[in-house]
Formats: structure tokens, sequence, C-alpha cells
């Protein structure tokens, strides 16, 4: 089953056992009432099985043939085609195909090839008028999410950021201290909140690169979508990250900043803290109890859209940091400029060259992960840098003068006069006479 579907059946679930209405499983579900009594039909007969869909792994009955695909595409592509102000749209290149290439293409069927094939692009439409967006009607269905960067301790001690959720229904809130506004940061804060209320079904960010960033060349190129570290998280826990458009959007949190910027700095003066760790004290056992109840109002309907909060256990595996590595020849795993040296799991290793998991956690533990198994490891020191022989020391020489050849030197004879390497050396009249005095009695 997707992971559509298996949302589908978890959601009709809390249906079956009366937690919820099947008027609220359909808002949940982003569906009409009418699609969800028929699932609902079909959850009571086959169970979870029978929200699998029909036509699944099968293709259209309707679709078109390959061959007039092509032709159709190829027609385009040559009669009307070209820059965005020159080519046709989809309906008028569907016109144009009916009466002058006797080619009948819907305009949505050919609006959907071009698409495909990089020959059309969407216009982009004028912006509407953006009016006040009004509250999301159930708790948990929207979560505002948003750091705060102030002079929180007035001086007495160092700057912070303030990580604020806000319910976009009730206005109820969780906050947490630190240092900068980063993953374990945000993860802490979203922690706190469903190990209080439970999970929500969406969060509302900015476009800091915390909470989603844009895709690189890579991911373009082979389509994938972009996702954070926190995305991944919130993924695990089936949360949905929506980012905002523009900085009205978050107004809900961002009016809770202004509050804490008058009345948290003013409560922490008067208590003099000073330190993150004190601070978050604070927050937790007097600070946010007390602006909930000021500050909260109950929501537009009575049902709870918060999932059932998971055990200690498994939200310990979905808030860490999952990077991928790849294994050295040597079995040795690289990360963040440490060495972990890959033990012997049984009688063999993972494969060298495969690419494994480095897992951690906040606290500083760390797991490598081979597809879905744990790898014992052991870490090493970094490898020595090779050290270069030493130079050869140059020697101070007084310079002299090469020695200029003689006359009689072979250098300055003429290679005319001089015999062929090919032909043997002929002794002279001279040579034989000596030789002959030489060896008479």
């Amino acid at each position: 089953m997707s992971r559509r579907e298996l949302r589908r059946a978890g959601v009709l679930g809390r249906v079956e056992s009366g937690d919820w209405k099947l008027k609220n499983a359909a808002d949940m579900l982003g569906i009409s009432y009418r699609q969800s009594k028929r699932l609902w039909k079909r959850y009571q007969e086959e169970g979870p099985e029978g929200l699998k869909h029909r036509s699944a792994g099968r293709e259209s009955n309707r679709r078109k043939p390959k061959k007039l695909r092509q032709r159709v595409l190829q027609l385009v592509r040559k009669k009307y085609s070209g820059e965005e102000g020159d080519r046709f749209g989809p309906t008028l290149a569907a016109e144009q195909l009916a009466s002058d290439d006797q080619l009948e293409v819907n305009p949505q069927t050919l609006r959907r090839w071009m698409l495909q094939e990089g020959l059309w692009s969407r216009a982009r439409k004028q912006r509407a008028h953006r009016t006040q967006r009004e509250r999301k009607a159930h708790f948990g269905e929207l979560v505002q999410l948003d750091g705060s960067f102030h002079d929180w301790f007035e001086g007495r001690g160092p700057r912070g950021c303030l990580m604020n959720l806000v319910d976009d229904a009730t206005s109820k809130a969780v906050a947490g201290m630190g240092k900068e506004e980063t993953t374990w940061a945000a993860a802490g804060v979203l922690r706190t909140w469903i190990e209080k209320y439970g999970v929500p079904v969406a969060l509302y960010t900015d476009w800091k690169n915390v909470y989603v960033r844009e895709p690189t060349e890579t991911e373009l190129l082979q389509g994938k979508v972009p996702v954070t570290q926190f995305g991944t998280m919130c993924a695990r826990l089936g949360i949905k990250i929506i980012a905002a458009s523009s900085p009205q959007a978050k107004g809900r949190v961002a009016r809770n900043h202004g509050t804490h910027q008058d009345r948290l700095v003013k409560k922490m003066r008067l208590k003099k803290i000073a330190a993150y760790e004190s601070a978050n004290q604070y927050l937790g056992r007097e600070y946010m109890p007390d602006h909930n109840r000021r500050f909260a109002r109950k929501p537009a309907s009575p049902e709870d859209y918060h999932q059932p909060a998971p055990s200690k256990r498994e939200l310990d595996e979905a808030f860490h940091i999952e990077t991928e590595r790849v294994i050295g020849n040597n079995w040795v795993v690289r990360h963040e400029s440490r060495y972990f040296q890959l033990q012997r799991q049984g009688r063999y290793y993972p494969p060298a060259k495969s690419k494994v998991h480095v897992c951690e956690w906040e606290d500083g533990r760390l797991e490598i992960r081979y597809r879905v198994h744990k790898v014992q490891w052991r870490e090493i020191a970094a490898p020595v840098p090779a050290v270069g022989l030493p130079k050869p020391v140059q020697l101070n020489r007084t310079w002299r003068k090469p020695p200029v050849p003689k006359a009689d030197h072979p250098w300055r004879r003429d290679y005319r006069n001089m015999r062929p390497w090919n032909q043997p050396r002929v002794p002279t009249t001279t040579a034989f006479a000596v030789a002959a005095s030489s060896s008479s009695p």
C-alpha cells in the first residue's frame, strides 16, 4: 500500500473507534464527504486492504496510441513551436492540427504532452489581492513555526533565538530558547509539542533552509524533491511542511513574537534570568502555561486533529540526522573529518564502495546503518599525510669555463672525410711495412 493509502487506513481507523466522525475524516484526507462515504463502505467490507487503488500497476484503457503521440509532437515541434511569444498554445495547436493535419487531439491531452516534452510552460498568472486568511477550524490542523532573534536578556546574557510554535486554530503556543535557529532547535520545540499535544497535521514555516530549500542542479535534472534534515524528520512522523510565500502569511506567529518580546523580556528581568537553560525552565513551568491561559481561544470545531503521540523510542528514531556516505576500499567511512573503521558483520564486511547512512542524535550518539542493518564500527585516527623526501643540498661550487676542443679533435673534423660506420678499416702501406720489418729474422 502507498503512503496515502496507509494514511487513509489510519484516519478511517479512528472513525471506526469512534474518535472522529466521517465528516472529520473527509477534512483530514482532503476529499469530499461523498468520496469519504465510498471509502468508508469499502473499509467496512474489505478492511484496510480494500483501500488499494483498483488500477494500480495497469495502463489506462483510454490511452492514445504511441504512434499518434509521436506524430502529433513531431508536427508541433516542427510547425507550432518556437520562442515563448511565438509558439502556439495547446488549444490553438489542437485546432490547427484538426484543420490542417486532420489529427483530432483534445487540447488538455495535447497540453500534457507538450508539458512533458518541454514544448509549453504554464503561463504566470497575476497574483490575486490578498485577503485576511481565516483560522483553521480544528486544533492541530495547522501549526505555525518560526524563530525570533532578540536581546532577550537585555545584556545580562548572550543574544538568543526564541523558537515558537503557535496553533492556528487556538493560538496555543510552545516555545524554547536557544542560540540559533538550527535543525536541532526546531526539532526540540516540535518534540515538546508532540509530547504535550500529539502529532499535528501540518507545519507552516518560512523559506529558511532549515525547513525547506531550493533544489540543486542534479535534483532538477533527476526530478527529485529537495528535502532538508528537518523535513525528513517531519516526513517520518507524517507531518506536512507548508512554506509561506510572504511574511504576512505567518502573521499569527509574528504577532506572538511581539508579545513575547514585551512580556517575556520584562518577566525574565524580574527573575534575573541570564542563561538559556534557566530561560527554558521558566518557559516550560510558568510563562507558557500562563500565556496559553490568557491568550488561547476555543477552536471552531471541537475535534482534535492531532495524531496520538508516539513512544519515546519512536520519537528518538524520528528525530535524528541521517547522512549518506560511501564505504572506502579499506572499509573506512569518513564523516565530518572523522574516520570510522567498519567491523566484520558475522563472516562478511559490507561491500566496499556501497552506501551507508550515518545517523546522529542531538546528544552525540552515532550509528552507521547499511540498508536497514546496524553496522559495528570503531573510530580511528586520521591518516598522517605523506611527507616528501628532503631536497638535496645544493653546494656552492665555483663556475669554471668549459674546455675548448683542440684543432685535431673529432668534433672539428669534416664529416665528409670521415670513414662510414659500415666500411671496415683498411691498413695503410706504411703499416704493412712496419709489420713486415718487425717480423723478419
